[in-house]
């Protein structure tokens, strides 16, 4: 995967240092491996970023934060994947990991309306809250798994691609001059 498509997405160190969200975590994000761009770090940001998104918890940016220096991958990477749920993703997302739960613990499938309130979360969650919590937790481990094997394949294919691109202009070269 070319370096240059990812940085243009990803926020400088500094605009990451300057989230207020992130204060917390202090000297820990002067460290320069964090926001490194190499096959390794990038194919861990994409399996944290992932995995904290399928997470049905407030704060997923700092919990994808204290994974990524954790783990030792890119940071800023890690942080902007975690916007797969979104405010328009996060209802099918959230629904299809609770019929996940429900169907893999054997409970009777609740029916909810999901709605952002602070009734909706005291009377609601107190009665899905394990098949939700299952099923994001295994949805989470599943499609992070697969988006860092896909990873390393996408960055291996592209290295192996140059390689030949060069290796490829090396031979035209030396029949030129020939």
């Amino acid at each position: 995967m070319p370096k240059s498509t990812i940085r243009r997405w990803l926020p400088t160190p500094e605009q990451v240092r300057a989230n207020s969200g992130l204060k917390i975590l202090g000297t820990l994000l002067h460290d320069p491996n964090l926001f490194h761009l190499n096959r390794h770090s990038v194919s861990v940001a994409f399996a944290v970023g992932i995995f904290t998104s399928f997470l049905p918890l407030p704060g997923q940016m700092l919990i994808a934060a204290v994974l990524a220096l954790w783990f030792r991958c890119n940071l800023p990477l890690s942080m902007v994947l975690v916007w797969i749920s979104n405010p328009v993703t996060m209802p099918a997302i959230f629904y299809s990991t609770y019929k996940l739960g429900a169907w893999l613990l054997g409970t009777p499938h609740v029916p909810f309306k999901i709605e952002l309130s602070w009734e909706w979360l005291t009377e609601e969650v107190g009665r899905i809250w394990l098949p939700l919590f299952s099923g994001s937790l295994i949805c989470g481990i599943f499609f992070a798994t697969v988006a860092y094997f896909v990873m390393q394949a996408i960055w291996r294919w592209h290295v192996v691609k140059r390689w030949n691109a060069r290796l490829e202009q090396r031979k035209a070269q030396l029949g030129e001059s020939n």
